[in-house]
């Protein structure tokens, strides 16, 4: 064990159990074996000896528990702040003010330069007493700079693909002023459309951001209505066959009767155009779209609707599919932002929903999502 088999002078006072009855390995009187915390915890007594230092805070600070055991909290634990100012003289937690309760976490570096997140409780016997105990919880920063690359990337890649619609739009709206008579109507209708479809694409990856935000803070709003999935699904394979592709190249199958279904039609709309666009981009054959009852993803309910998409295409990788519902995942042919399948995700989870990737039994990939029949926002 990591952890300290005696505490130090005084720690059995009022308020903390004898040693007897403590678990094995828990000299701090916690209830529980600190080894077993996924956090760095170190405690301090009333004078400021270390008699707690579990196995993450070992890994964390690189420093063996029975050299930090027994000695005081800031030789075992040389913070430094930011600016290079030792922390607990800082902070002065045992001679300071004896209001205070603690330290809310903040980076702090220990020797050497490396980064940690460090959290500190002031425990008294009594509101403004002298301190009995000084608990402070250690974290690797690495978790966050995961966090802030996966930002930075999506800053990253967002800018890049706003880049080429806004060039294109600056550069025909810029011909256009300065030769506009030069040109003739079909010439400039031509130009106008580029620009009105270059915006498109910029309004539909400022939206793309949008929800990605509020996907990550929890903030994405389902507004409930009544919904027929079929006939949503037949009014995106009319759009796809106004722009060109062969009717035939479509099957759908609507299992009668559905339950009456309760979503928000625009982002079930946006879940449908996600997963209908990945089949015709990059599966091949007959794409076929199933609409089926099945059993709820919810507990207290009965029933669900399912919509499952497939194609006759090469399919995914098996190596792949833990990671098609991630940010930036592209197939196999390179294009698009590698979002979507990432909100596709987010929104169904926001009804309550869950969705899967598999094998199609034609060999291609198979996108199937079920969805909760739920109920009225104003009855919920």
């Amino acid at each position: 064990m990591s952890v300290g088999t005696s505490s130090a002078p005084g720690a059995q006072d009022a308020g903390n159990p004898p040693a007897a009855s403590r678990p094995p390995g828990d000299p701090a009187g916690l209830g529980i074996d600190p080894d077993q915390l996924p956090d760095g915890l170190v405690v301090a007594d009333e004078q400021g000896h270390v008699i707690c230092f579990n196995t993450a805070a070992e890994r964390i600070t690189a420093v063996r528990a029975q050299d930090a055991l027994g000695q005081r909290l800031e030789k075992a634990l040389p913070l430094e702040d930011l600016e290079g100012r030792r922390w607990w003289q800082l902070t002065d937690p045992y001679g300071g003010l004896a209001i205070r309760v603690g330290q809310p976490e903040r980076n702090l570096l220990l020797p050497g330069g490396r980064e940690v997140l460090v959290c500190a409780r002031y425990v008294r016997t009594r509101p403004t007493g002298p301190l009995r105990r000084l608990v402070v919880t250690l974290r690797d920063t690495e978790a966050r700079r995961r966090t802030e690359r996966s930002h930075a990337e999506l800053i990253a890649t967002v800018a890049h693909e706003l880049r080429s619609p806004l060039t294109s739009v600056k550069g025909f709206t810029a011909t256009l002023l300065a030769k506009w008579e030069r040109f003739t109507d079909d010439q400039k209708r031509l130009m106008l459309e580029t620009v009105d479809a270059d915006a498109d694409r910029v309004t539909r990856l400022i939206a793309e951001l949008l929800d990605i935000s509020r996907i990550d803070s929890g903030r994405l709003e389902v507004r409930r209505q009544p919904v027929d999935i079929g006939a949503a699904v037949g009014r995106h394979i009319q759009a796809y066959v106004a722009a060109g592709q062969s009717a035939d190249r479509f099957l759908l199958r609507v299992q009668q009767p559905l339950p009456d279904l309760w979503a928000d039609p625009d982002k079930i709309d946006q879940v449908l155009s996600n997963l209908l666009e990945n089949a015709v981009r990059h599966g091949e054959g007959t794409v076929t779209i199933d609409v089926t009852a099945t059993a709820s993803p919810r507990e207290d309910e009965d029933t669900g609707t399912s919509v499952t998409v497939s194609d006759e295409g090469p399919g995914i990788p098996e190596e792949s599919m833990n990671r098609v519902f991630t940010r930036f995942w592209r197939g196999s042919k390179r294009g698009g932002t590698g979002l979507g399948l990432y909100i596709v995700k987010g929104i169904v989870e926001a009804h309550g929903g869950t969705i899967t990737v598999g094998r199609a039994p034609g060999a291609g990939a198979e996108f199937r999502f079920t969805l909760p029949v739920s109920a009225p926002a104003y009855l919920a």
